[in-house]
């Protein structure tokens, strides 16, 4: 079963945006390196190629990510939005190799900047164009669960600090002449830039292999654990995986036995009613019904049971790591 929330289909439209900027803040810095022929600047200017090509797969992952499930694909196309999110941060690897390549050569045979007040008027503005994309695009990334949003958010945001940092350098150059200053912060700045890199590809690489989302696990076993019926015994091997912005759920519900086909039918579609209201993002649901063993009436708090075996012993709280069991929850756990 699923639960569809709408989300409005804007996510492409802004990616869509968000190429377009990287577009010009590359010219813009590809400007500012004619002028001043620094390495701080060229590193700049590289990470503004790796966002205008991550923006543009961006896009293209948007689009598969939209298409509905098809008979290939029966759990949609969301999963491609990890792949190239996994792609954007080997090329901003990438990119900080060349950045890190290009400072010590400099740094070795040295490398003379000029120029600098026109540098340091453009590379300023880009800062700020930068910093409110990212801003934007990882907000409405967290907003609509979108990875490849969140990605380029995050990259925006780092491409503004190291602009910053090329701005300061300028300046150190242009006030004390020390030109080595100018190749040692591409240095630094491409260390940092491969850093981020591997923290994109390393989240990616999380969801492509589903590895257990323990935030996602806590928040659900929270409104679970306030919510619960009495007659939802137990609730354990919760599984989640992502697909884009959607999430598909399985879980094992256990019930009293004695239920009829429509009643446990219905205490199933409950639960599912209270995860689908407490998630802002479309669910699909795999839910299997077990019935009660001798060892759930340990556990059960449904005392007018009329077919009680064993007595109450305890309750057991529900958390990311109790709903997560693979086996049916006893007292002895």
């Amino acid at each position: 079963m699923s639960e569809n929330k709408q989300i409005p289909n804007t996510n492409f439209i802004f990616q869509r945006n968000v190429a377009l900027v990287g577009i010009l803040l590359f010219v813009a810095k590809l400007l500012a390196w004619h002028f001043t022929n620094s390495d701080a600047v060229f590193s700049d200017a590289m990470e503004s190629i790796v966002n205008i090509i991550a923006a543009f797969m961006g896009l293209y992952s948007l689009y598969l990510a939209a298409k509905p499930k098809d008979i290939e694909h029966p759990y949609g196309h969301g999963k491609v939005e990890f792949v190239t999110s996994g792609v954007e941060g080997a090329l901003i690897i990438f990119a900080g190799i060349i950045i890190i390549v290009q400072s010590i050569d400099s740094l070795l045979h040295g490398n003379i900047p000029k120029q600098l007040d026109w540098g340091i008027a453009i590379v300023a503005v880009t800062a700020v164009i930068n910093y409110l994309m990212g801003h934007i695009s990882q907000k409405k990334g967290i907003q609509e669960n979108s990875l490849v949003l969140q990605s380029s958010g995050k990259h925006l945001k780092s491409d503004t600090i190291t602009t910053l940092g090329v701005v300061v350098s300028l300046i150190l150059v242009q006030i004390t002449s020390l030109y080595w200053i100018d190749a040692a912060v591409a240095l630094l700045f491409g260390t940092y830039i491969i850093f981020i890199g591997y923290k994109i590809i390393r989240k990616s690489l999380s969801g492509i292999m589903d590895e257990a989302d323990l935030g996602m696990l806590e928040k659900l076993s929270k409104f679970l654990n306030e919510n619960r019926k009495r007659q939802w015994i137990d609730v354990h091997n919760m599984r989640i995986q992502q697909h884009g912005s959607g999430l598909h759920i399985d879980a094992h519900l256990t019930l009293p036995w004695y239920y009829e086909l429509r009643k446990a039918h219905n205490e199933m579609e409950d639960l599912y009613k209270l995860i689908g209201e407490n998630t802002d993002r479309t669910i699909e649901f795999n839910f299997h019904l077990d019935d009660c063993k001798p060892i759930s009436c340990e556990i059960c708090e449904l005392w007018e049971c009329p077919v009680r075996q064993r007595p109450f012993v305890k309750k057991i709280e529900w958390n990311a790591k109790t709903i997560a069991q693979v086996g049916k929850h006893s007292v002895e756990d």
